[in-house]
């Protein structure tokens, strides 16, 4: 009678520890199929190796990476692969006044301040374009302009 109990006993206690371990083996998930995008390759910077595709439709532009389209430089394609990066999207909000205006603290005529900031709003330094992994280039016979 007192083995069953502690067979019982056992069996109670091991049920957690098992569930845990099947919770636990869990494979990550796939990664996302690849998308296909279209447009122009051009050199992006100074540097050799680093290039851009502009989408014509809709104004988007992507840093590429990946499989090498040097040879694709001013041509229009298609690209398979996937957006890399964080999914987040951070707006700022806000006026930006210059060092001039805000050295100014209110000495000056609000509208005359709000004409000055008005050149702040513009992004300033590296803009970070979002990065395409390329895995496919597929040239669609057209030169870009």
């Amino acid at each position: 009678m007192r083995l069953q109990y502690v067979v019982a006993i056992i069996a109670l206690l091991a049920t957690p520890i098992l569930a845990a371990q099947k919770t636990s083996d869990k494979k990550a998930p796939p990664p996302p199929n690849p998308i296909s995008i279209s447009g122009c390759v051009a050199r992006s910077g100074a540097a050799d190796n680093q290039f851009t595709l502009s989408d014509n439709k809709d104004g988007s532009t992507y840093r590429l990476t990946g499989t090498d389209v040097h040879d694709f430089v001013g041509q229009r394609v298609q690209i398979a692969g996937r957006v890399v990066g964080s999914k987040k999207v951070q707006v700022e909000f806000g006026l930006k006044p210059s060092p001039n205006v805000a050295a100014q603290a209110g000495a000056i005529d609000p509208s005359q301040a709000a004409t000055a900031t008005a050149g702040g709003l513009a992004p300033t330094g590296n803009v970070q374009l979002p990065e395409f992994r390329v895995r496919t280039v597929r040239p669609l016979g057209a030169v870009c302009p």
